[in-house]
């Protein structure tokens, strides 16, 4: 069987919200420890899911989108992608307490 190959794209709305989510576990928590540990479970669970991207549940959305959104939970949060062609296009990482259907 041959496997499609993936590329990934990381889009600079994604960087910003790992940025801030390291800063707050870091910085406001005192927890340079688990701020380590979630960049390493974040980018593990990204390639792990770039293996196959599309072989997944998509997340239900209320919006019409012209791609459809995947989300990996990670810990307490959410990482969201969408698959465009070859490419799985990380696109944003969400607290999973918040209303979802308000960002997704």
């Amino acid at each position: 069987m041959d496997r499609r190959h993936y590329e990934l794209r990381i889009l600079p709305l994604f960087e910003e919200q790992l940025r801030e989510t390291v800063f707050y576990i870091s910085e406001r928590l005192k927890n340079p420890i688990a701020a380590d540990n979630f960049i390493d479970a974040v980018e593990a669970a990204i390639y792990e899911r770039l293996q196959a991207p599309e072989a997944f549940q998509p997340y239900p959305s209320k919006r019409d989108r012209e791609h459809t959104y995947y989300a990996i939970p990670v810990k307490n949060y959410f990482v969201f992608y969408v698959v465009i062609g070859n490419v799985m296009e990380v696109r944003a990482l969400v607290y999973n307490r918040r209303d979802l259907s308000k960002i997704i």
